[in-house]
């Protein structure tokens, strides 16, 4: 046990890619003849497993990193709404939780020579005291931060981070960096927070590939009737709700980019403000309604991909959000597609 190095990958918030960097650096360490365990002490990514409530990330780990812990084990805390309820109403108790996840920890760290603990936004878990600054001292792990960067306002949030740790940070990762940000990162960012006593091991690029789903995948997913022969090869990022009028959608639309816009499927005006806008890749009809022939017209000369579904727009709002946040991560192609960008832009070896 003294020997094994323990490792806890943190964000400052939610979808930066914690899940696919942890599962990287595990497969690469594991590729340096370490023998790894992973470990995701508050489950979050939630779904309904042969009725249990499970986290989809130690599912994936298990698999890909030919575990056989049990997932009790790798998930001892599932931290769901109902969970966090039980705790503000005092039924849940703070020193048997954590005496459950050090418990689990020790049985997944024995003969390991490195775990890797999979932890969430840094500040989650604090009604049970549960943070993972709490988790890092409960398992003395040393820490990566994985953050975005997108201006040097982002660097607030690294800074913060970087408190609530101490010294137990052993460095930070910056995932997902558009070309446009590359480089007051390199020339300002990272010396910047060098000078804060903060290291960085590296900057990741931005990939489509490893943000978004593509329109394809997300059709299946969503068992939804492709109206047009428009791409579905491309990828889509983010989403956005056509709820307002025409005038005012077009202007909401030009905005846009990589974007899958969700309206009804009776909206002919939300719709053709859509398919004026270049960023918008494709569009999710709700309701079972059929768009007219000018709209499917109008989309097949934009070779823009329009998908219908029969569930109202809140659920497939709800719908496509998981996706797009979850489909990051959803296969070992993925996760080895991370590990060649860790290989080429971050210090490896630092981590592992």
């Amino acid at each position: 046990m003294t020997d094994t190095t323990t490792t806890l990958i943190t964000a400052t918030g939610e979808s930066v890619g914690k899940t696919a960097i942890t599962l990287a650096f595990a497969r690469l360490a594991t590729a340096g003849d370490q023998d790894v365990g992973y470990m995701k002490p508050k489950g979050t990514r939630l779904q309904s497993n042969v009725g249990k409530t499970l986290d989809q990330d130690p599912m994936l780990a298990r698999e890909m990193l030919g575990l056989d812990a049990e997932m009790h084990q790798m998930e001892p805390v599932v931290y769901s709404p109902t969970f966090a309820e039980g705790v503000i109403r005092g039924t849940e108790d703070t020193g048997a939780l954590r005496d459950r996840i050090a418990t689990s920890f020790e049985t997944l760290a024995d003969g390991r020579d490195h775990v890797f603990v999979e932890g969430g936004e840094w500040r989650t878990g604090g009604v049970v005291e549960l943070t993972d600054p709490d988790v890092a001292e409960l398992l003395d792990a040393r820490v990566i931060l994985v953050a975005e960067y997108e201006s040097p306002k982002d660097l607030d949030a690294v800074l913060a981070a970087a408190d609530a740790f101490g010294d137990r940070l052993a460095g930070v990762v910056f995932n997902k960096v558009a070309d446009a940000a590359y480089d007051s990162l390199g020339q300002d960012g990272i010396p910047f927070l060098k000078s804060r006593g903060v290291a960085v091991f590296g900057a990741l690029p931005r990939e489509k590939e490893l943000a978004g789903v593509t329109v394809s995948a997300l059709a299946d997913e969503l068992g939804a009737d492709a109206l047009t022969e428009g791409s579905t090869d491309v990828f889509v990022e983010r989403f956005l709700v056509g709820a307002m009028g025409g005038d005012e959608a077009l202007r909401y639309f030009r905005r846009a980019r990589d974007t899958v816009v969700i309206t009804g499927g009776d909206r002919a005006d939300v719709q053709t403000a859509a398919l004026g806008a270049s960023g918008v890749k494709c569009l999710l009809l709700t309701g079972g309604h059929r768009p007219s022939g000018a709209v499917l017209g109008r989309a097949a000369e934009a070779d823009t991909a329009v998908l219908a579904v029969n569930t109202n727009t809140a659920t497939a709002i709800d719908r496509v959000e998981s996706l797009i946040q979850g489909g990051r991560t959803s296969d070992a192609r993925t996760v080895d597609r991370m590990a060649k960008l860790l290989d080429a832009h971050v210090d490896v070896d630092a981590v592992i």
